[in-house]
C-alpha cells in the first residue's frame, strides 16, 4: 500500500499579480465616474509615481498587459463590467494605460496638455536635434573626464600648459600671509577635431547618450494624450491621442 501526501499546489507568482490587477481594476470601476485610454512618449516610472500621488485622492492609474486590463473591462458587451466599457478594450494597444478618475472631464483634459516632464534621453530613442561639438578647448570637463570621454568615442586629448594657483603649505590659517602658492599643470581636454554627437531622428547610441547628460541636454520629453473617454452616459475618442497611438503601434513593428 502506497502513502499519498496531499498537499496544496501554490499559484504561480505571475497568475496572482495579473489577478491582483484585475481585482483592482474592477474596484475602480465601481469607485470612479470616468474611464480614460491614455498613451504616452519617454516614459518615465518615477515621474509617473509622482503622478498618480499627486492625484491620488481623486484617480487611479493602471499601466498593465493589455490583455489583463481588457479582462477586467470586459472585451464584448456581454461580458462588460459595465454598460459600453468594453469599447475601452479595443484601444488598449501598444503603449496605452488606464485612467480612473472623478475628476471633471475639462481637469482631465487640461492635465493631458499641460503634462510634460523633460529628461535625458535613453539608448535608442529618436534625437530630436543634431548635436556637434566644435574643435576646441572642453572646459566644461575636468581633466580626470579626459579618458572617459574617449570611451564614448570623443576624439579628445589632454592640452597640457593650462595653469592653476593650488595651496601646497599653510603655517596657519587663521593669519595673512602665511600661505604658499604654487602654480599646478592639471591640462585641459581639448577636442581635436570636430565631433557630432547624435543626428536629428536617428537614433542616440549608448555613448551618445552618456555624453548628453554630461552636457546637460535633455531631449526626452515624458507626455501623455487621451485616447478616449468613457462614463455611464456618454464615450468619446480623441482624434490627436488616437493618431499617436497608431503611430506608437507603427513604430513598434517597424
Amino acid at each position: 500500500m502506497h502513502a499519498v501526501t496531499l498537499s496544496k499546489t501554490k499559484k504561480k507568482p505571475g497568475l496572482e499579480r495579473k489577478g491582483k490587477v484585475v481585482a483592482d481594476i474592477k474596484d475602480a470601476i465601481e469607485h470612479y465616474d470616468n474611464a480614460y485610454v491614455f498613451t504616452y512618449d519617454n516614459m518615465r516610472n518615477q515621474k509617473l509615481k509622482d503622478l498618480r500621488e499627486q492625484l491620488k485622492s481623486s484617480t487611479r492609474i493602471f499601466l498593465a498587459g493589455k490583455k489583463v486590463m481588457q479582462i477586467a473591462l470586459g472585451r464584448s458587451a456581454a461580458d462588460e463590467a459595465k454598460t459600453g466599457l468594453h469599447k475601452l478594450s479595443k484601444f488598449l494597444q501598444g503603449d496605452s494605460g488606464l485612467f480612473f478618475t472623478n475628476l471633471p472631464r475639462d481637469d482631465v483634459e487640461r492635465l493631458f496638455k499641460e503634462f510634460e516632464e523633460h529628461d535625458f534621453a535613453r539608448t535608442g530613442s529618436i534625437s530630436t536635434e543634431t548635436v556637434e561639438l566644435k574643435e576646441g578647448p572642453l572646459e566644461q570637463f575636468t581633466h580626470e573626464m579626459e579618458p572617459f570621454l574617449r570611451k564614448q568615442g570623443l576624439p579628445v586629448r589632454l592640452n597640457k600648459g593650462w595653469y592653476f594657483p593650488a595651496i601646497y603649505a599653510c603655517l596657519d590659517l587663521t593669519k595673512q600671509n602665511t600661505c604658499k602658492f604654487s602654480l599646478v599643470d592639471a591640462g585641459v581636454v581639448e577636442l581635436v577635431a570636430n565631433h557630432v554627437v547624435c543626428e536629428e531622428g536617428k537614433p542616440i547610441s549608448p555613448e551618445a547618450a552618456q555624453t548628453l547628460r554630461l552636457l546637460g541636454m535633455q531631449m526626452a520629453t515624458f507626455r501623455l494624450y487621451l485616447v478616449c473617454r468613457w462614463s455611464p452616459d456618454d464615450f468619446e475618442v480623441y482624434k490627436e491621442g488616437l493618431a499617436h497611438l497608431k503611430a506608437n503601434e507603427d513604430d513598434d513593428s517597424s
